[in-house]
Formats: C-alpha cells, structure tokens, sequence
C-alpha cells in the first residue's frame, strides 16, 4: 500500500509539473503585471497619439470599466493602448466638477468649498485643446474660449507652478497612505500619466511630478485608481469608475 500511495504522489506531482509549465507556456494566458516600480507611468505625446476622455457611450451608457472601453474602442476600430480613471464621480457615476467631451460641457465647473479631496484648494482641470495642447491650470484660472476639446476636473493640484501644493495633507512624513493616480505636464509639453503601485502619501506622490519636471501636475483619484497599459503587462480590465481617460490607434 505504502508504494501506491508514493507512486500515486508521484504522478499527481509530476501532473502538476506538467500543468504549470502548460499554463507558463500558453500563448493565450494573459500577463499579470508584476509591480517592480512604486509608480507606474505613461508619457503621452498628443501632437503623435489620440488621447480621448470616455464616460458613456453612443446610447447614453456608462461605460463604467476598461472592459466595457475596450469594446467601446473596437467598435470604432481602434485599440486601446492605454486607460487611467479620469477623475473623481458622484454617487450616480457622473463627473465631480467640470467635464467637457468633444467640445461639449457635460457637467459645469465646481468652484464652491466642500469637504474630501477634490476640494483641497486650489483643486483644478486637466485639459485638451482642439490643437491637441494639454494643459493643467487651477479650476478658479480655467477658461474655455471655445477651444476646450476636453476637460475633467479635479483635486487637489499636486504641483502649482512649480511648488507643491500647500495643504497640510501634503506633509512630508504624512502617514495618510493610498494607491494613487495623476497627471501632470512634462517641459515639452508631453502628458505623465502616473499611478502607484504601492500605497503612498500626498507629498511623496506630487514630488514625483516635480522630479520629473512638471510645472503642473493634479491629483485624479486614489483607491480605485486603475491603469490599463499592455505594453508593460498591464492587462486588467475592471473598475467602477466615471471618466476615464484612454489613448487609442488605428486597428
């Protein structure tokens, strides 16, 4: 009996060695990204690539996932490369603040004090003109002579003008930790898209910006911050969110 229990061990074994290699091997087995970094980023270069702002689709739908954007994409036949949340949403998934789509304003920009992130002062708008010219700017200096293809806002900015924002919710050594995600304006006028892969705090994550060369750079959102980038294995297609922001090619 005790050698057919060790041959039998030894073939589920060798079953599950077989198995393993099988699935490391296979093609079709979707890659998991494997955090090496505590941010993860994407440069954007708008006068090159198409960057679009999605909240619902043709049929009035929110598309509320990079799931449901994916298939949104491939109906227009693109693909997506790329896809962050856009931006804070209220209880009914609607953008908190201002958010403009294909030049038209969708929900009015949000200038009163509140409670919570997105009211940390100055909070601000992340947008896109229709010569394809990103910008970041507090949400009081926003204006849209008409040439605002799009625009979400949000809060708080995390580097002003070059400085880091004052609140004290950004102190150096604060212990207020979350995975967080934001976008700020490079010096030649590419968009970094970051988002950490491990929780950080308010300082940490705007002195990343700062490093990097951003003038201006705004908090987007924190613990359901999501990235979709294949190209570093980044490949989950989940979330619950109200904007996203993606970049997409030609099929």
């Amino acid at each position: 009996m005790k050698s057919l229990s060790k041959i039998a061990i030894l073939i589920i074994a060798l079953f599950l060695l077989v198995l393993g290699i099988y699935i490391a091997l296979s093609p079709d087995k979707p890659h998991s990204y494997v955090a090496t970094e505590p941010i993860l980023s994407y440069v954007v270069h708008p006068k090159k690539q198409k960057i679009h702002f999605f909240w619902k689709d043709e049929d009035g739908q929110i598309l509320e996932n990079f799931d449901n954007l994916i298939q949104h994409v491939e109906s227009k036949n693109e693909t997506l490369i790329f896809a962050t949340n856009g931006g804070m949403y209220d209880k009914k998934m609607a953008p908190q603040g201002l958010y403009i789509e294909n030049h038209k304003t969708l929900k009015t920009i949000d200038l009163r004090k509140g409670k919570g992130n997105f009211y940390y002062q100055p909070n601000g708008v992340f947008y896109l003109t229709d010569t394809q010219t990103p910008g970041i700017c507090s949400s009081k200096e926003f204006k849209n002579s008409g040439n605002i293809q799009f625009a979400t806002q949000s809060g708080p900015m995390l580097v002003i003008n070059g400085k880091i924002h004052p609140s004290k919710a950004f102190r150096p050594k604060s212990n207020s930790l979350n995975i967080r995600n934001g976008v700020g304006i490079l010096p030649d006028n590419s968009v970094l898209f970051a988002m950490s892969t491990r929780p950080i705090n308010f300082y940490d994550f705007a002195m990343y910006f700062k490093a990097k060369g951003c003038k201006n750079a705004l908090y987007l959102d924190g613990a359901i911050s999501k990235t979709y980038l294949p190209q570093k294995h980044c490949t989950e297609t989940g979330g619950y969110f109200g904007v996203m922001i993606g970049v997409t090619q030609p099929n």
